[in-house]
């Protein structure tokens, strides 16, 4: 017997075919396994600097202008690098260490690949 993907709405293994689409009793989700996969396939999202590269944690970035920082005087210049960063969700996509300012978030909007 093949294995069924779990539901992609409430995640439960009980799925079960009926005709051409697969139905979860738990929550009476209707789907198909190409809606499955596309669903898990975008699960993650994929990061793109300024230009369009795609970024990966770790990836060495650079800042294309000049950025205030919140709650200090100070700004972090154009063409700042910015070595090993974290992608994370929310508004804010990278979670960096920036030497002379600290732990800091940035948008990927504002950077480019190095």
């Amino acid at each position: 017997m093949a294995e069924l993907p779990n539901c992609p709405k409430c995640d439960s293994e009980y799925t079960y075919e009926d005709g051409t689409v697969l139905v979860c009793p738990d929550c009476d989700h209707e789907f198909t396994v190409a809606e499955s996969v596309a669903e898990s396939a975008s699960a993650e999202p994929e990061y793109r600097d300024a230009y369009g590269t795609p970024l990966v944690d770790g990836d060495t970035v650079t800042v294309i202008k000049d950025l205030k920082v919140g709650g200090t005087s100070s700004t972090l210049k154009i063409g700042t690098k910015v070595k090993n960063i974290r992608l994370c969700g929310g508004d804010h996509d990278i979670d960096c260490k920036i030497p002379g300012f600290g732990a800091m978030k940035l948008k990927t909007s504002v950077v480019k690949k190095a």
